[in-house]
């Protein structure tokens, strides 16, 4: 807890977020678990949603620290080398949602948002992927209202693509816990109460 009685960002158990009345738990059933984080966002309003959240995380994704920067960098960089980046043509998940899930969807399915690849956006909960020759791996942020503002949970799910996924995710895991999720999660709150609620993107 903060100073100000505001959580994180940190790591939380994994039953706080399954506990949630979330869609994604049904989408990926079969699929592990692997981390969530969770921060609080003070006051912001009535109305905000995660295309709130998508664009306070892009901007912040372009103003990032100089060491994330380095990282992401160094990723790319090796990405390139060991041709870790190839999109793989497997089909991704997006054929699990029912023809409800696909019309309530803000955004389409296959929408591309920085790496990810949407599966479906809803008002309060996005679910996106990447598949490459690491990893497949789905990233789900769902915003949840508190009586002082909102509880932002951001949760990773990792699925193997080869022997090879569980040695990458044991590598990066301490830049991922204690570098780069830190750094987007605060550059979020740091911005959230200077900009006004606006729905969905592009609206």
């Amino acid at each position: 807890m903060s100073a100000r009685g505001f959580l994180g960002p940190v790591r939380i158990p994994h039953a706080e977020f399954l506990a949630l009345d979330l869609e994604v738990h049904a989408l990926l059933h079969d699929v592990p678990l692997r981390d969530v984080s969770a921060i609080d966002l003070p006051d912001g309003g009535d109305g905000r949603t995660i295309g709130d959240v998508r664009r306070l995380m892009n901007a912040g994704a372009l103003e990032s620290t100089r060491s994330v920067r380095a990282l992401v960098g160094l990723r790319h960089v090796l990405g390139r080398i060991f041709h870790w980046d190839r999109e793989q043509p497997e089909p991704g998940y997006a054929h699990r949602l029912s023809d409800d899930q696909r019309r309530r969807s803000l955004s389409p399915s296959g929408t591309m948002s920085g790496p990810l690849r949407l599966i479906y956006e809803f008002p309060c909960e996005m679910v996106g992927e990447a598949r490459n020759a690491t990893v497949h791996a789905f990233s789900c942020i769902a915003l949840r209202r508190r009586a002082d503002g909102y509880r932002l949970y951001w949760a990773i799910y990792v699925e193997n693509v080869s022997a090879f996924t569980p040695v990458y995710m044991a590598a990066i895991e301490p830049f991922r816990r204690f570098v780069i999720y830190p750094s987007v999660l605060k550059s979020i709150r740091a911005r959230w109460t200077s900009r006004p609620a606006t729905g969905r993107e592009g609206s």
